[in-house]
């Protein structure tokens, strides 16, 4: 089973430190070995999180996410994401981009750290509402219930999220508007920049997120309409499509039908834009290993073949079903993701501190359900919500 899951990982894993290499020789192999390790622990927390979105969808659309999304996360995200951020912002076209990357890789770095405020508050805020999202949602399964009871709740005011998450972005735009001032207002623009790519990662997740949602609700309405014209023997209960896992807005989807056709499209939408946002502070962070695009094109793409044989993983041995609580810890990681991304607009956090936070939630979430079963097999009262 492993090594059918993760066999294109390590091959790919082969092909790569092999080319590392040919192409610098052993020290290169040393650096894509790293950044390997720096994907893989920054976005743990993103395999947890397709995962419980993936095993509702069909096994087409699986094999999509696993075939183009991986091209799309290997080559789209870890090489030509900075090559475009830089055209973009210095107002290159892609091929002078890329001769830069290869011929100034100083002045390449430094074009793609002037442009970390606006992928930090795209990605903040698309994975804040994420957080909130989820976090507001009335669940039956709940880890630390005196936090989610509370905040489920407050969740029943319409909007809620979107204007917290609106709140969070005017202050953290108001703050670098303040340090510009304080320091000259050499980078007065900078707050402008933020509270615009901010307003677009709230905007993408509203549109992606919202159209996945619509047509899984359809799906599951469908499945509850065909379930009702079903002859039932009275006294039987029925099963209904509702009750999955968290999907995009936290909402439940079909549990009987997997997701296809139009909302397995926008759930794999959402899928890579999740994806795209976790990588973020991978992209940023492996330039303080390394600022040569190829080595940095091949740890970050080794680590995301392996985030997605995790992701697969944890859908075909079902252990977001056996361990309840992992889908809390990846959406409490999120939340802190999404809080350091916003910080690190303003301030320094060091790539180690983030990728640590994301393992411990995620592996005290893994004990916590651990700890559950443990109960449940043992006939004991559940102690599933910590209240």
């Amino acid at each position: 089973m492993v090594l059918k899951t993760f066999g294109w990982a390590f091959g790919f894993t082969v092909l790569g430190l092999a080319l590392a290499v040919l192409y610098d020789g052993w020290t290169a192999l040393g650096v894509v070995a790293i950044l390997t390790v720096l994907e893989v622990s920054l976005s743990f927390d993103n395999a947890v999180i397709n995962a419980g979105i993936l095993k509702k969808m069909s096994a087409f659309w699986q094999k999509i996410f696993l075939t183009i999304g991986v091209l799309i996360a290997v080559f789209g995200m870890r090489l030509a994401f900075p090559v475009i951020i830089v055209a973009v912002t210095a107002k290159l076209s892609p091929v002078k981009a890329v001769q830069l990357a290869v011929d100034d890789k100083d002045r390449y770095q430094q074009l793609v750290t002037d442009a970390h405020p606006s992928i930090a508050a795209f990605g903040g805020m698309f994975l804040l509402m994420i957080f909130l999202s989820f976090i507001f949602e009335d669940r039956e399964t709940k880890w630390l219930g005196w936090i989610e009871r509370p905040l489920a709740k407050l969740g029943q005011v319409e909007m809620l999220s979107v204007c917290l998450s609106l709140i969070v972005l005017l202050i953290a735009s108001m703050t670098v508007a303040t340090h510009a001032h304080q320091h000259g207002g050499g980078h007065a623009d900078k707050a402008q920049t933020v509270l615009t790519s901010g307003l677009a990662g709230v905007v993408t997740y509203l549109i992606v997120g919202g159209l996945s949602s619509f047509f899984e609700n359809r799906l599951a309405d469908e499945a509850d309409a065909q379930a009702d014209a079903e002859v039932i023997p009275p006294g039987e209960p029925r099963e209904t499509g509702t009750g999955a896992a968290s999907g995009p807005g936290g909402k439940g989807g079909p549990s009987l039908v997997a997701v296809t056709g139009k909302a397995a499209f926008f759930m794999f939408l959402y899928l890579e834009v999740i994806d795209a946002s976790f990588s973020f502070d991978g992209v940023i962070g492996a330039f303080a290993i390394t600022n040569d695009i190829v080595l940095m094109a091949l740890g970050l793409g080794i680590g995301a073949m392996y985030v997605r044989s995790l992701t697969v993983y944890l859908v075909r041995q079902g252990t977001l079903d056996d361990y309840v609580y992992l889908e809390h810890g990846a959406h409490y990681a999120i939340g802190a993701l999404a809080l350091i991304l916003l910080i690190t607009i303003q301030y320094q956090i060091s790539e180690i501190i983030t990728g640590l936070i994301g393992v411990v939630l995620i592996g005290l979430s893994f004990w916590s359900s651990v700890l559950r079963n443990r109960r449940i097999a043992a006939g004991l009262p559940r102690a599933s919500d910590l209240a």
